[in-house]
């Protein structure tokens, strides 16, 4: 899942984030400070949302990210990657041992377009819903894991802001989309 060809982020570009990512846990793991790169291509310099997602054995371990970039794409990743492997609510704090079989995945986001909820398309959207101060995000990528279609992608994004499912379908609700490019380090 890609973005426009403006926001694709080249192999290289992948490969230096993944690698940061890893590298940015094992140093929080060994108490040591984290890594601090000075990259000079544009796309990792660019203010982007991105999310980390760690996986063992296939099973979510953790995954936190921001949706609007408020500062570099290195920085979002680095700074995502202590967030999923240690401030994720659902889970304990990764163990040393542990990373040595996560598999980690970044999704690096394109900006938030506000849409009607029959423009969302499963397979390149994420959503955000928003009502309020309910707020509820899925990445693209949820929906095509889950064979959902597009009403149940809806509902389940409404369920994680706390609201109920088919509250997309009033007008207070605010939906907008974004696209995801995904990978990760099977690939790299």
């Amino acid at each position: 899942m890609t973005g426009s060809s403006e926001h694709t982020i080249d192999d290289h570009a992948m490969r230096f984030l993944l690698a940061l990512a890893r590298e940015t846990i094992q140093c929080r793991l060994d108490g040591i400070p984290l890594p601090s790169p000075e990259p000079q291509d544009h796309m990792l310099l660019e203010p982007r949302g991105a999310f980390v997602t760690l996986k063992i054995d296939g099973r979510l371990r953790g995954c936190i990210g921001h949706v609007i970039g408020v500062e570099p794409l290195w920085r979002a990743v680095r700074d995502n990657a202590i967030a999923a492997a240690f401030e994720d609510p659902r889970f304990d704090p990764l163990e040393a041992e542990e990373l040595l079989h996560a598999h980690i995945e970044i999704s690096a986001l394109t900006p938030l377009r506000r849409v009607a909820y029959d423009e969302v398309v499963v397979g390149r959207d994420g959503i955000l819903i928003e009502k309020g101060l309910a707020r509820g995000l899925l990445l693209p990528q949820v929906a095509v894991e889950h064979g959902w279609n597009r009403e149940t992608f809806l509902d389940h994004t409404c369920r994680k802001a706390g609201l109920e499912p088919g509250c997309w379908r009033h007008p207070d609700i605010v939906i907008s989309t974004f696209s995801a490019q995904v990978f990760g380090e099977e690939e790299h």
